[in-house]
């Protein structure tokens, strides 16, 4: 079943963002990631066939294989885990749900880039920076860049993101925050790019988010998904040009090549589209996790 917007009737709808409905169910929040799929801040017509359940299944996956570095926010990702009330749902829930604790989020993206590519390149080739970190002369499309760089941004449920300095970060959450934030980005990346070489999966960026419960920091929302990461195969790999991608990189190059100016409404996809978007990030839930799609 293909999914663009849950209906479960009866439930307190918390928010809709530009993927995930959220329902305040008491103690939990209940996450659904549907089939949208959102390019350039904009919310496209047309679904992705298995997305959502992608994207919850592979975050499962790194909340579960991080839990002892980092902690989460999630409760359980099993249907019948849920309460009564919430079962009864189940075929809108299953494999694209995740019940999780009530956070108090920090209100930046926290973005680390590793590569050199997207937006960043554009800043790059207009000042020498990303987002007003310096790096050095000559560096080309997809190159890796001397450290990976930690570049937050502000979150926005409609509209863009804007990419912000470390110290505008730092007068929004503070100092000793984005300090402990900027620091388990990097790390968890660090871990996680190491993690997918191996299996011949080059994470070019990605960004996370993390919230507070009962004062402890946990990462919440997605982790490591095709829609939070760029993820390229690792033996097509040739920097000084844009690359091959599991990712809704996809997406965003066939928006490109048809000139469409980003603004809303969105064009629908073609099917052929659809179909090489859907298998992408199936495959890349295959390659990374080991497991196939539930």
């Amino acid at each position: 079943m293909t999914l663009m917007k849950t209906e479960l009737a009866g439930l307190k709808l918390h928010g809709r963002g530009k993927v995930r409905d959220i329902y305040d169910v008491g103690e939990h929040l209940l996450i659904v990631a549907t089939d949208r799929l959102s390019a350039f801040d904009v919310v496209l017509p047309t679904p992705i066939p298995n997305k959502g359940k992608v994207l919850t299944q592979m975050s499962a996956f790194w909340f579960d294989h991080f839990k002892d570095f980092v902690p989460n926010h999630v409760v359980s990702t099993k249907v019948d885990e849920y309460a009564k009330e919430l079962r009864q749902f189940r075929e809108q829930l299953e494999g694209r749900s995740m019940l999780v604790k009530k956070a108090k989020v920090f209100p930046i993206e926290c973005v680390v880039r590793g590569f050199l590519t997207g937006s960043g390149l554009k800043d790059y080739n207009r000042t020498g920076q990303v987002c007003g970190i310096a790096l050095p002369p000559g560096l080309r499309d997809s190159d890796r860049l001397p450290r990976p760089i930690f570049t937050p941004a502000t979150k926005a449920e409609t509209g863009h993101d804007e990419n912000i300095s470390e110290e505008q970060a730092a007068k929004i959450i503070g100092q000793d925050n984005i300090r402990k934030l900027k620091d388990l980005t990097l790390s968890i990346y660090s871990r996680a790019l190491d993690f997918a070489a191996k299996r011949g999966i080059i994470i070019c960026d990605t960004k996370f988010e993390f919230g507070a419960i009962d004062g402890e920091i946990r990462i919440v929302d997605e982790m490591l998904t095709p829609d939070s990461s760029r993820f390229w195969p690792a033996d097509q790999y040739s920097p000084g040009k844009p690359q091959p991608s599991f990712d809704k990189q996809f997406v965003r190059d066939y928006l490109e090549r048809i000139n469409w100016n980003k603004q809303p409404p969105a064009p629908a996809l073609p099917d052929d589209i659809v179909r090489a978007t859907s298998a992408k990030y199936v495959e890349a839930l295959r390659i990374l996790t080991g497991r196939d799609l539930q």
